[in-house]
């Protein structure tokens, strides 16, 4: 994929915990830690910071699990059915303050 006389070397610090986990990664995908690094860059350097493509990828995350509960209550029903709780909850609360 990478041919070494085109390359520019380059070093990064790593602590050890990133290191072992970027081994363990490499070694459970077969490559070396130097092609998951390039992957990972290519990865970022193709988009996946780009604003617009944050929030098209969220707005897919969103309608893909929208609906998945389909026995809950609306949200603003949902709200107002725990503020009714907790109003009736209150007196009863406040009366085992005093006594």
């Amino acid at each position: 994929m990478y041919d070494s006389y085109i390359m520019r070397r380059t070093q990064i610090y790593l602590d050890e915990s990133q290191d072992g986990r970027l081994a363990q990664r490499a070694a459970a995908a077969g490559v070396s830690k130097s092609t998951l690094i390039r992957s990972a860059i290519d990865a970022y350097l193709e988009g996946h910071g780009d604003e617009a493509t944050r929030l098209d990828g969220f707005r897919q995350a969103v309608r893909a699990v929208s609906g998945v509960a389909p026995d809950l209550e609306p949200g603003a029903d949902y709200v107002r059915a725990l503020r009714d709780s907790d109003r009736e909850r209150q007196p009863r609360l406040e009366g085992r303050r005093g006594a």
